[in-house]
């Protein structure tokens, strides 16, 4: 059986190596990116069966990602889990808008 992929969306180094390591050890195919535009691409590139993305990055914020994926053929559907520590419930609306599969702060 082939292992489900996720792609961690998310600048900060340690948490995301935290996050794959855990993810690994549980038997999933485990891409990072450490911005929103690496993260796009990847999502493109190899179609990941769930993202984990943080909103506050360089380069291409989460939202603007999100925005930005949706408007591929792939993208519209793909599953999208934010991990965020931002409390702003306008950016919370936002990628709820955008079709957010969940979010944890």
């Amino acid at each position: 059986m082939e292992s489900k992929k996720i792609l961690i969306i998310e600048d900060e180094e340690s948490i995301r190596h935290a996050l794959s390591e855990v993810l690994k050890e549980d038997g999933f195919e485990v891409l990072e990116a450490e911005n929103g535009k690496l993260g796009l691409e990847s999502a493109i590139k190899n179609h990941p069966d769930l993202i984990l993305l943080d909103i506050l990055m360089p380069v291409i914020d989460g939202i603007t990602m999100l925005k930005t994926l949706r408007a591929d053929k792939w993208g519209i559907d793909a599953k999208i889990m934010l991990l965020t520590n931002v409390t702003d419930d306008k950016q919370i609306a936002d990628a709820v808008l955008y079709g957010v599969y969940d979010y944890l702060t």
